[in-house]
């Protein structure tokens, strides 16, 4: 029974926290002002706060789970969404826009922003995609998109240098992340690519419980290595690709949130593993996009992100330590 009340109180405090993030991060709004349609206090709820916390919640499902899934597939407890390269590919699909910019001389747009760091992702998706169905190793394939993560990010280096200062200061702007570019525009997007990835990866239940078991053990079960590979890139890409693309890099959320996940569960059973990595994201997104703007001035949402996840990375290292 402790499970069940588990969940229970895991989505009340997502509850608690969204309406504490749509309500009081920043001025508090007033119910009578949020009805009145009329009131600045209305316009701001509707174009802004409320996009912005269902932005918040996407992000923790997307990052969290496509985490989770990474470090099942290469078996490595610091695999994260953005080990194959797809938030180098995004960074690139920026950088190749800010080039242009300054060729043309035309001024760049939030919405084209994102549309550029998606194709700059979606590309990196198919190279790693089309790579994944020659090897056979999880761990060699791990390597190639950590080589390919690295030669992504030295071509953004390299146009950087072509680029005006402004748009330098943009494109560094954007790789801080943050939640306040999506509006309802961007959600019709962002959502259903969301949403899309998490149905591949309530498919692959089963067969990451398998792969638990290790390539052999897995094969002997009769699950197809290579398919359950390329249907989880494919999710991972998705939902890591989208959120990078709209909200720009949020660190160290897909590697910290199924480590608690497993700490307070006590399990390595991806059918409880997902629910409760999606709830426990969720919260921790929330909570830190709350603080992010409790000041004058928004704070980073990846700042807030690296401060929480970081000493449990660290944490996690030394118990793998001290378990060796």
């Amino acid at each position: 029974m402790r499970k069940p009340l588990f969940f229970i109180l895991l989505l009340v405090f997502a509850v608690v926290l969204f309406c504490i993030d749509i309500l009081f991060s920043g001025d508090a709004l007033g119910l009578r002002g949020i009805l009145d349609s009329t009131t600045t206090e209305h316009l701001l709820f509707m174009q802004l706060r409320l996009p912005r916390a269902i932005t918040a919640l996407l992000a923790g499902m997307a990052l969290s789970v496509s985490g989770l899934q990474m470090q099942t597939l290469f078996q490595n407890p610091l695999a994260g969404p953005y080990v194959l390269g797809i938030s180098s590919g995004a960074s690139f699909g920026v950088a190749m826009l800010m080039v242009c910019s300054t060729l043309i001389g035309v001024h760049i747009s939030a919405a084209t922003t994102c549309l550029t760091a998606f194709l700059g992702a979606l590309a990196v998706m198919i190279l790693v995609l089309t790579i994944a169905k020659k090897i056979k190793e999880s761990v060699t394939l791990l390597i190639v998109g950590m080589m390919i993560s690295s030669i992504v990010s030295s071509l953004v280096n390299l146009l950087q240098y072509f680029t005006n200062p402004d748009d330098v200061r943009m494109f560094l702007v954007w790789t801080m992340g943050s939640l306040s570019t999506v509006g309802w525009r961007e959600l019709s997007i962002l959502a259903p690519t969301i949403i899309i990835g998490i149905f591949f990866s309530v498919l692959m239940l089963k067969p990451l419980n398998g792969m638990l078991l290790g390539t052999e053990g897995a094969v002997a079960l009769g699950i197809d290595i290579r398919k359950v590979r390329f249907i989880v890139i494919l999710a991972t890409c998705l939902l890591a690709g989208g959120i990078t693309a709209f909200c720009g890099p949020i660190a160290f959320v897909g590697i910290a949130v199924p480590h608690i996940a497993r700490g307070l569960l006590q399990t390595s059973d991806h059918k409880q593993l997902l629910p409760a990595t999606m709830l426990i994201g969720c919260c921790l997104m929330l909570l830190c996009d709350t603080l992010a703007n409790m000041f004058e001035y928004s704070l980073p949402i990846s700042t807030l992100t690296a401060l929480f996840g970081a000493p449990i990375v660290i944490f996690v290292l030394i118990s793998q330590k001290n378990h060796n």
